[in-house]
């Protein structure tokens, strides 16, 4: 049989054109998917690392974002770790505005131990200065029955004194109620829950009831069992668990200058940041277990 010249060019078909934009399409899919998995696999830390590296060489802002996390200031180079003479007087300025803050809080501490010495002696509440925070803390066996939300006579007068102090000071009233980790569920009360939230909600209306402290400052909250100050392991430490905290919060940088708040960061915490429980003056030494 003969064949033309042709005919050989027929035996071989073309492929529809649609193939093509099928593997485009299929090219683009797989860039997408290996740029997922590169995104995926990136190591926080060492984006962390480097992006704080471009950040003390660049001189931006103290704080960079990726979604909802932070990452932290950078951390100073180890050969620029010591502070230049200029900083370092800046530095002794910025820690003795400090001082002077925070030995306010402490004064203001003292004179609310000395107004409330005999309450302390009796073991029914404590005062401790965190910072430039004042926490007073309401025991259960001076301020409530077992079980119960409602403050006692003797609560409420020690609530006035400390009402006619907070209205001198300025700053944040955080009022919060704590319990043991023992369930509690009664006809009023659900939960150790509800039993802190009401209990932190009963002192501060008795701290506003007068009128003097305006309800904006306050802020009330409920922790059940989350946030013990002892472990409760034993009745001593589940009474000493159960009590509303008065935090009279004041920020020490509220006052400084943005470079000032800078160099905070590179300036070690002073002894003043950490917790100093309160004692009257010249009262008897009170019982240890208290603080």
């Amino acid at each position: 049989m003969y064949l033309s010249d042709e005919e050989p060019e027929q035996i071989h078909t073309k492929a529809p054109s649609w193939v093509l934009t099928f593997a485009d399409l299929m090219t683009l899919l797989m860039c997408f998917f290996v740029l997922l998995l590169a995104y995926s696999e990136m190591d926080a830390k060492k984006f962390a690392q480097v992006a704080n590296s471009m950040q003390g060489s660049l001189g931006v802002g103290p704080m960079l974002n990726q979604g909802d996390a932070q990452i932290p200031p950078p951390i100073p180079p180890e050969e620029n770790t010591e502070l230049q003479p200029e900083q370092d007087q800046a530095a002794k300025a910025l820690l003795e505005k400090l001082n002077q803050t925070l030995a306010q809080t402490q004064a203001d501490a003292q004179q609310l131990a000395e107004q409330l010495h005999q309450q302390m002696e009796r073991g029914e509440l404590e005062i401790e200065t965190d910072g430039q925070n004042i926490i007073v803390r309401l025991r259960e066996q001076g301020s409530f029955e077992s079980g119960s939300a409602d403050l006692n006579p003797q609560a409420r007068a020690t609530l006035a004194t400390i009402e006619t102090t907070l209205y001198n000071k300025q700053g944040r009233i955080r009022v919060l109620g704590h319990t043991d980790d023992i369930p509690i569920k009664t006809a009023r009360f659900r939960s150790n829950w509800e039993l802190s939230a009401v209990r932190a909600v009963a002192v501060a209306e008795a701290l506003m009831a007068s009128g003097q402290l305006a309800s904006t400052r306050f802020e009330v909250t409920g922790f059940a069992d989350i946030h013990p100050l002892a472990a409760n392991s034993n009745a001593t430490d589940r009474a000493r668990n159960r009590r509303v905290e008065i935090i009279i919060s004041q920020d020490p940088a509220a006052n400084l200058s943005e470079q000032e708040k800078l160099l905070l960061q590179r300036t070690p915490n002073t002894p003043q940041l950490k917790p100093q429980p309160i004692r009257p003056k010249g009262k008897a030494a009170l019982p240890e277990h208290i603080f």
